[in-house]
This record gives C-alpha cells, sequence and structure tokens, in this order.
C-alpha cells in the first residue's frame, strides 16, 4: 500500500506554485492540485479555505520575491531599482500579472512592499497621498508595460522581417512618419524594441520636478 503524504498548507501552496509555473494559473484546480499532492481532494480544504485563498497566497509569494526600496538609497535610485525588479519578476512568472491586478493583494509581503515604497517616498519628502499618487503612476508603467511586452505577437528579432511585410500597406503619402518608421526598422537601421527604462525615467523625472516644487 502507497504510504499517504503528510499534507500541510506549504505543500499546498509548494505544488500550487510548480503547477501554475509550469502551465498557468489556468491550469489550477483543486482536482489537478490533489492529484499532483497524491490526495483526495476534500482533503485539502482541511488547510486551505478554497482556490482563491492559494491565489491570493502565490501572489504574495511573487510579490515578496520584488524588491522593496533601500532606505540606505537616494529615492529616486530606490525607486527605479525596485521598479526594474517588478518588471523582472513579472517576466519570469508570467502568470502573475494579471491576478495581481485584479486581487486585493493583502498578504504579509504585499504589506511590506507597500510599506517600504511609501516610506521611501515620504522619507523623500512627498505627501502620503503625493507618494500613493507616485506608486500608482509607477506600477501603472511597470504592469502595462510588462503585459504588453508579455503578449506582443513578434519576437524583437522578428521585427524587421515583419515591418517588410507590412510597410507596403502604409501609404507614405497619407502616414509619412508611420512609413519613415517602419522602413527604419526594416531596415534595421531602428530596433523598434520597447524600452523599459525609457518611460520610467520619464516618470521619475516628472516626479522629481513634482518634489521640488516646480509644478502646482
Amino acid at each position: 500500500m502507497t504510504k499517504r503524504r503528510s499534507l500541510n498548507k506549504t505543500k499546498i501552496i509548494e505544488s500550487a506554485f510548480q503547477l501554475v509555473e509550469a502551465n498557468g494559473l489556468e491550469s489550477l484546480s483543486m482536482r489537478k492540485l490533489s492529484e499532483l499532492l497524491g490526495v483526495k481532494a476534500m482533503s485539502l480544504y482541511n488547510h486551505i479555505k478554497n482556490k482563491e485563498e492559494i491565489i491570493d497566497t502565490l501572489i504574495d509569494e511573487v510579490i515578496g520575491k520584488m524588491q522593496c526600496p533601500d532606505s540606505n538609497l537616494p529615492w529616486r535610485e530606490a525607486m527605479g531599482i525596485r521598479c526594474h525588479s517588478a518588471h523582472d519578476v513579472l517576466l519570469k512568472h508570467r502568470w502573475a500579472a494579471i491576478p495581481l491586478l485584479s486581487n486585493i493583494n493583502k498578504g504579509p509581503a504585499s504589506f511590506a512592499y507597500f510599506e517600504s515604497s511609501l516610506a521611501c517616498l515620504v522619507g523623500a519628502g512627498f505627501t502620503l497621498a503625493q507618494a500613493d499618487h507616485a506608486i500608482n503612476a509607477l506600477d501603472s508603467h511597470v504592469y502595462g508595460f510588462t503585459l504588453i511586452e508579455l503578449n506582443f505577437p513578434f519576437k524583437p528579432e522578428e521585427y524587421a522581417k515583419v515591418a517588410k511585410e507590412y510597410i507596403h500597406m502604409i501609404p507614405q503619402e497619407t502616414l509619412p512618419n508611420m512609413y519613415a518608421l517602419t522602413k527604419l526598422v526594416s531596415e534595421r537601421r531602428y530596433d523598434g524594441m520597447q524600452n523599459f527604462s525609457f518611460g520610467l525615467e520619464i516618470i521619475l523625472d516628472g516626479l522629481q520636478v513634482h518634489l521640488d516644487g516646480k509644478t502646482n
């Protein structure tokens, strides 16, 4: 007789993480999770409330991999590192961006991440309200850029080839700038690749101006 594996919440979450990492969040179900653990589905409920609790915990684990702002660094550098870290983590855990945006993040890692971000900005001179707006602006760039990057229909190495295929559809007379840009990409004089740092630096520049009191 096969010895039944001892079960606890940690093992359930570890197995759930393995499942979604391999097959995406849509693959997560109590039945599949119980099969992976070698137990009956109903036994999972002795340790967790429901599937939503599992997702909340998984999201908190992903957030825990993101670097919190370093209080020893200038605010701009610290928040820049924070945003690059979040971008990298979400690219690695491709399934996490949508549930992170659509769930209320209420785990310990989520709280620590937000608290440290507020502390960094408030310590630099922003009010709490301004810090909240700043975090929203920065995170909108992180999540929006990442989702586009994850779902973009072409790979970077395909840009020039695709540009060549589409350029005949762009009338040079009425769409001169779009035509010129496509031509640059098709001739490999411009790679056309999205640049995460470009948008991030613009937001940080604007926040610095605001902090310096040069805007209303």
